[in-house]
């Protein structure tokens, strides 16, 4: 039995892999690099969290990834895993706005408690040194990788249709927003204002929040069966309205109904007949044909004649 994966997207998957592990190194390396100078400041271990919870858009799409390109169809899964990926989006959706309601919760409580963090200093080759100038250097070398992967990510995603790998390019390609706030913090910290530090955690948690609520939005209405969504939000992908406009115009008085199952498309035609002739799903898709493997079936429910 075959596999879940369309076969022209079996290429474009395997360059994502590769990029998702470079992805999963280079987040490695700013986790240790944030780790070793983040002391007591409450926006480098906002922006700590942040990057370590980096890891599991990444580590869910590999995991999904490798089922659906290994993956059979078989008597317990009919379908193969093409659900496996907006489950993964799923899981990964939860962690994040859980997370950022933590962080947020903690800033919040900081501020209210009206608590002091300090910046020390350290011994560097017999010389003091400010830990505040290992923190913004630390926050700088955080900036580029995500920034540089994240540039990579978006083609593959819109390519592939995955709103895993497409929210994990947006939350790289946003993290300036983190730097700029946890720099901010920082420096606020060495002028002695106490608030800076966790005002900028705030601000890094919140948009964790909002990231994490998109996704959670999008990823419970492919769940439960709801039209397919755009990739970069909640909003109806415009594949499937054109879709939906394309059946309605050969088949007026029918009832159209369309679900998502992963990257893939499939369509119930209500109130009609299926044609005389047998087509292909693909032969309905309303653009261009590279992208018609996202529609998987059309079927066809006649109209009851009782």
């Amino acid at each position: 039995m075959t596999n879940s994966l369309p076969n022209e997207l079996r290429d474009t998957m395997r360059a994502a892999i590769r990029l998702e592990y470079w992805n999963l190194f280079w987040t490695a390396t700013i986790v240790v690099v944030m780790g070793l100078v983040m002391g007591q400041s409450e926006t480098m271990k906002t922006a700590w969290v942040e990057d370590t919870l980096g890891v599991v858009p990444p580590i869910m799409f590999l995991i999904a990834a490798r089922m659906e390109l290994t993956g059979k169809r078989s008597k317990r899964f009919p379908f193969g895993f093409e659900r496996v990926n907006g489950l993964g989006f799923f899981v990964a959706a939860v962690a994040l706005t859980a997370v950022g309601l933590l962080l947020l919760y903690n800033a919040a409580t900081a501020l209210v408690a009206a608590e002091h963090a300090t910046v020390g200093s350290i011994v560097l080759f017999g010389h003091d040194l400010w830990l505040g100038w290992l923190m913004i250097a630390a926050q700088l070398y955080s900036l580029v990788p995500p920034m540089l992967i994240g540039r990579k990510e978006l083609p593959l995603a819109e390519k592939l249709n995955d709103k895993l790998l497409h929210t994990d390019a947006l939350m790289n390609k946003a993290n300036w927003l983190t730097g700029a706030a946890g720099l901010a913090g920082i420096v606020g910290l060495g002028l002695g204002w106490w608030w800076a530090d966790s005002v900028a955690a705030a601000i890094i948690s919140i948009d964790v929040i909002s990231d994490g609520v998109k996704a959670l939005r999008s990823s419970t209405a492919e769940l439960v069966d709801g039209s397919p969504r755009a990739l970069s939000g909640p909003e109806l992908s415009g594949d499937a309205l054109a879709l939906e406009e394309r059946l309605r115009s050969e088949f007026p008085s029918a009832t159209i109904r369309l679900r998502e199952t992963g990257r893939l498309i499939r369509a119930e035609v209500h109130g009609v007949h299926p044609p005389c002739e047998p087509r292909h799903p693909r032969h309905y898709w309303p653009r261009g044909k590279e992208r018609a493997w996202r529609l998987a079936q059309v079927s066809f429910v006649p109209p009851d004649q009782e």
